[in-house]
């Protein structure tokens, strides 16, 4: 390890803050154990409870009719597609109803950019569901979804948002991040907001008194300092309104399962046929991502990208949240990568890095006893066997 690679660790931990030029030579860096050690005594530091959390939550995507084009997302489909879909109300209601029985309190609901929903349709979505579910959080609506409702209402984001708060909307999550860098964004996606207004769209949600999340996905086309890039736009945001509860990142997951991947592409990038990043990469990127972004307080595993080993391993680089059972998936699996894990194996991977399990809601509240915390998860096989559906 250089002295220089010493200086920006040490100076981490102890709680400078580090520059971009200082993060850019972390992820320069092939020194895994020394950064992730450093991510791990940040980590402890601001959390220096024996716990590390999980939630208990379900994806739905209520369409895949996306008028976007990414070029790395297997799942959307154009509107015309026999395969595109809008969710019967009934059966979305259905699928909330079986998270609740499984012991969850949340669900993620995104879809795409669809091109002819109202933006009412929305509201009534909202409406319905905590009408049925009062007690469910609805953490929904990526930045690019919102940014797409503002176009179809004709009104100001904050006009939007605060009607879609109004009719239940109870958290923001940071899906469409990808990498926070126009010259990336416009590379990859045509139809998508850049940058700036991903950011906005956090901005005004975080006025409202909003909580949210940020992401990125990496190992595509960005260079790493576009990675760290998008570390300090998050920063600088978080700087000003202190909404993102968490920051997760994963892998570029090379999608082969759409038939319009390969050939030509904006930019020239065929996406199918680039390297995906491995648990190097990836272990590397988000203990820097711990190290740099010192006022975000939660990072979050990708154990859905990364499978358990490296998804557990993550605890000790930096993350000391293991995400979601996420009961279903689609996004993700549509690119051809699938993990399963049960609620006992979340629990598993925790206990074997040396912590004891706490399921959290979004916002990181406990929401089990601490007197109860450690007991066996078989005391619950319905929960414990539980399997993410995918379909």
């Amino acid at each position: 390890m250089s002295s220089e690679v010493a200086r920006v660790l040490e100076k981490a931990v102890a709680g400078e803050r580090i520059s971009p030029e200082e993060g850019l030579l972390l992820l320069e860096s092939n020194d895994l154990t020394a950064i992730g050690r450093a991510a791990d005594a940040v980590s402890r530091r601001l959390h220096p409870e024996p716990y590390r959390t999980y939630n208990i939550d379900r994806n739905i995507n209520y369409s895949n009719v996306c008028a976007a084009v990414c070029d790395f997302c297997a799942f959307y489909r154009p509107l015309k597609h026999e395969e595109a879909y809008v969710l019967d109300r009934d059966v979305l209601l259905k699928k909330i109803e079986e998270t609740v029985a499984l012991g969850g309190d949340q669900i993620l609901m995104q879809g795409g950019l669809h091109p002819t929903l109202p933006f009412e349709w929305y509201e009534e979505l909202l409406r319905d569901i905590k009408t049925a579910f009062p007690q469910v959080n609805v953490h929904g609506f990526s930045p690019p979804e919102i940014f797409h409702f503002a176009k179809i209402a004709k009104q100001p984001l904050e006009v939007v948002l605060q009607r879609l708060k109004d009719a239940g909307l109870g958290s923001l999550p940071g899906g469409g991040g990808e990498i926070l860098v126009d010259r990336v964004r416009k590379l990859i996606t045509r139809g998508k907001v850049l940058t700036d207004d991903w950011l906005n769209v956090h901005r005004a949600w975080h006025q409202l008194g909003g909580k949210s999340s940020a992401t990125m996905m990496f190992g595509h086309v960005e260079t790493l300092a576009e990675r760290i890039e998008h570390f300090d736009r998050v920063r600088q945001l978080q700087d000003e309104t202190g909404g993102f509860t968490a920051f997760i990142s994963w892998t570029f997951q090379a999608p082969h399962h759409a038939p319009w991947f390969g050939g030509d592409r904006a930019g020239g990038v065929d996406m199918s046929k680039l390297p995906e990043a491995g648990a190097f990469e990836y272990l590397k990127t988000q203990a820097v991502s711990r190290l740099y972004l010192d006022n975000v307080p939660n990072i979050q595993s990708s154990w859905v990208t990364q499978g358990d080993k490296i998804g557990g391993l993550a605890l000790h680089f930096g993350a000391n949240d293991m995400g979601s059972l996420m009961i279903e998936e689609n996004v993700v699996a549509q690119a051809g990568t699938v993990y399963h894990l049960t609620l006992e194996s979340i629990r598993r991977c925790i206990r074997e890095l040396g912590y004891i399990p706490r399921q959290r809601n979004v916002f990181y509240e406990y929401v089990d006893d601490a007197e109860t915390a450690d007991r066996d998860d078989r005391t619950d096989p319905a929960i414990a066997g539980a399997l993410p559906v995918l379909n």
